[in-house]
Formats: C-alpha cells, sequence, structure tokens
C-alpha cells in the first residue's frame, strides 16, 4: 500500500514532502513470519496498526515492535553529503565550538527484515542531521541564514556487528512550517547507485518538546507555529517514528528501532 499526499500550498513549508510506504497489515505479517497473535514488543497486530500499544514510553509514547518497516519520507532539500564519519555532531569540526542546546543521545538499531527474520545489519551507513536549537541548518543556504561550509548536527556512524549506531547530538528546534523532527537517511553501500537506500524522519512527544524549548536558548525563539498534528509530513506515518524519550545523566536518551526490508 503506498500513500501519497499532494504538496503544500504553504510557502512555509521548505522542507521535503513524503512519498511514504506504510506497511498494511498483511505485510507486516508476512514480514513477522505469519505471527499474527503477538508482536515483539507485546500488542497485538491490530493495536499496532491502530496506534495502540501496551507497553509505552516515559512521555507516553508507544513502544512499537523491533523490525517493523517504518514509513519513508524523502530526504528534504537540507541533506549534505559532507562524509563527516564521528558519534559526536555537536560540534563544528574546524573549530570545535559545540552547539548550544539539551543534549540528546540517539540510538539507532537497523535490522534485516528481507528473509522473514529480524537479523541484524552490520556495516550500514546510518546519516544523522538536524536544526539547532533555533532552527538553523549547517552547510547550507535559506532564505533566513547562510552556513555553507559548516558541518555541526550532521554526521554518520556504521552499524556494528549488532546493528547499531549512536549519536550524540541536542534536542532540535523548529523552523516555521514543520513540526520539530531529525532526519536520518540509512545506506548499504553509499559509493554504489545501486546500493539500498532508506530515508525518513524521527519525532518527538509535544509534551515533552514544550518542556524542552521552554528552556534556554530554545526559548528565544517563540513557541512553535507547527505541531506534530499540523505536519502534512508527520501525518503520512509520523506515528510510527516516534522517539521514546527518557532522562539520563546530563541529558536524555531514545532508541529506535528499524526493519530494513533489503528485498
Amino acid at each position: 500500500m503506498t500513500t501519497l499526499i499532494p504538496p503544500h500550498n504553504n510557502a512555509l513549508d521548505n522542507d521535503d514532502e513524503p512519498v511514504g510506504r506504510v506497511l498494511s497489515r498483511r505485510e507486516i505479517l508476512r514480514l513477522l513470519g505469519g505471527a499474527s497473535v503477538m508482536l515483539m514488543s507485546g500488542c497485538t497486530i491490530d493495536q499496532f496498526l491502530g496506534g495502540a500499544s501496551p507497553s509505552s514510553g516515559a512521555l507516553g509514547a508507544p513502544t512499537l515492535p523491533s523490525c517493523i518497516v517504518r514509513p519513508e519520507m524523502m530526504e528534504g532539500p537540507y541533506f549534505v553529503e559532507n562524509r563527516v564519519n564521528r558519534s559526536d555532531i555537536r560540534t563544528e569540526p574546524s573549530t570545535g565550538i559545540m552547539r548550544e542546546g539539551a543534549r540528546l543521545r540517539l540510538v539507532v538499531l537497523v535490522s534485516d527484515v528481507s528473509e522473514q527474520t529480524c537479523k541484524p545489519l552490520q556495516g550500514a551507513q546510518v546519516d544523522l542531521w538536524h536544526c539547532d536549537a533555533l532552527g538553523v541548518y549547517s552547510g547550507v543556504t535559506d532564505r533566513s541564514f547562510s552556513t555553507v561550509n559548516e558541518q555541526w548536527l550532521r554526521g554518520y556512524q556504521l552499524t556494528d556487528a549488532g546493528g547499531k549506531a549512536e549519536f550524540t547530538t541536542i534536542y532540535p528546534g523548529w523552523y516555521p512550517g514543520r513540526a520539530t523532527h531529525i532526519h536520518f537517511k540509512i545506506r548499504t553501500d553509499p559509493a554504489n547507485p545501486r546500493g539500498y537506500e532508506f530515508a525518513s524522519q524521527l519525532f518527538f512527544d509535544e509534551g515533552f518538546t514544550d518542556q524542552v524549548h521552554a528552556l534556554a536558548p530554545y526559548n528565544s525563539k517563540g513557541y512553535r507555529n507547527r505541531l506534530n498534528s499540523d505536519d502534512g509530513i508527520y501525518r503520512n506515518g509520523g506515528s510510527q517514528l516516534m522517539l521514546n524519550i527518557t532522562p539520563e545523566e546530563g541529558g536524555y536518551v531514545a532508541t529506535f528501532d528499524i526493519g530494513l526490508d533489503l528485498s
């Protein structure tokens, strides 16, 4: 089942439009080997498709099963192929200056579900990029800023034997026309045009974003002008791309599981 939404007419929407693919009930059952009674997280397939789950994160965001193929979304206009291999993406590599904001440790766990199994995918390149606390991206020219040749809040990691790629970044701010989000891309062979590529976005619980954005330097920008419920990209499957944020010493942590159908 492929779901497409038309382009926005709102001139403030300067990000990408999704070409997401949300799996049908039958496809999810096929990928899970016909496990029609319970999914890996303990919720039924119908609870999952309805957005419910018996287990939840600290702020009520549902804990979705691992090894589920998530909706794909276009990478957007702010992706830069900068080849910065690093786990901590908070600093500008040329100066070492760190971007201000609440620290967020993000663990991405990538699995291969192409053979109806949940197998960790080793050696995949996971790129991460997003705006800073004031809604600015590095490495690009926009209507209100130019940050060409800067590389803060950008980087990639290769997944280890357990399919894990870990990043230290900051909680993103916002910019006009979009809900708060993080971009990511996963590639099996970036140098090969025939390699597998998956791009999408991660979203946040609105109540938690309210708490973080009430702090400096986020609060100097004022309240964001678009929530998840009003974001056309989020509405195309964003509930399956929500991060479960929990506090840890010095900041916050989130783990995100994603299964890729490499077939």
